[in-house]
């Protein structure tokens, strides 16, 4: 039995092929691909894997884009499915005021960031850190309960808004430096340390609600520009909505 696990951000379709929907399962097969060539999967990578028999898919990108995967999906004949946020799911509980309004990959990145914390020992409180077009930075306390968490603009969304609302700052990309020197790394750097700001006010703020120290997980295209300059004990994990979507399969078998 083949599991095909499905991540559709705003930029790219992420796929993993697993033998079977289990957690900590390695994938036989995985690529990605820009929404703009999403119409080539079926007579490209697609039809070259052995046919899944389920699928279960996170998606953000809006109904124009679901529909087109869906139409490559007919290579299997097989059923779509797609997360939507409920009250509670694979262990973890939503704290949001309107639970099926929280975005479907926030969602599944903290059921696998869960899944991560109790595979791993004793329950602990967990930051959970996606760092994309958007930064979100939700929390889970020991119980596996939302609590709550914040949405960024991510560096490319910060620097167009600067563009378009300064004059002159049309300037190369550049690095993330404690004191830049020059414009492009300015813009860089003064992103990347407002959003490491959010994630240390929102880490202190967990610990002093759970009264222990936090994990703090971190994914995303962009998580390698932040990493390095959080200052925080911090895992990167790459999967976690990979890891999100198998712990909900498994727990609906």
């Amino acid at each position: 039995m083949g599991f095909l696990a499905l991540d559709i951000g705003n930029t790219r379709l992420k796929w993993a092929l697993y033998a079977r929907a289990q957690p900590a399962s390695e994938p036989v097969a995985q690529g990605a691909a820009f929404l703009e060539t999403i119409d080539d999967l079926a007579d490209g990578e697609w039809k070259r894997l052995a046919p899944p028999t389920q699928m279960l898919g996170c998606i953000v990108a809006g109904e124009a884009v679901r529909v087109r995967v869906e139409q490559q999906l007919e290579l299997w004949d097989l059923a779509p499915r797609w997360v939507v946020p409920s009250a509670r799911q694979a262990g973890v509980s939503n704290g949001y005021d309107h639970p099926s309004r929280l975005g479907a990959d926030r969602w599944v990145a903290m059921i696998g960031a869960r899944w991560h914390v109790l595979a791993r020992g004793p329950a602990r409180p967990v930051l959970v850190v996606m760092v994309g077009t958007a930064v979100t930075v939700d929390a889970l306390d020991t119980e596996g309960r939302f609590l709550g968490g914040l949405i960024l603009p991510g560096f490319g969304l910060m620097l167009k808004a600067l563009e378009m609302g300064t004059a002159g700052l049309k300037v190369p990309t550049g690095e993330v430096v404690e004191f830049p020197t020059n414009t492009s790394d300015a813009l860089m750097s003064g992103g990347a340390y407002a959003i490491a700001g959010a994630v240390r006010r929102q880490y202190r703020r967990l610990q002093a609600r759970c009264g222990t120290e936090p994990l703090l997980f971190m994914g995303g295209g962009a998580a390698a520009k932040l990493a390095p300059i959080t200052d925080l004990l911090l895992e990167t994990v790459d999967t976690l909505i990979f890891d999100g979507l198998l712990a909900i399969a498994a727990a609906r078998a």
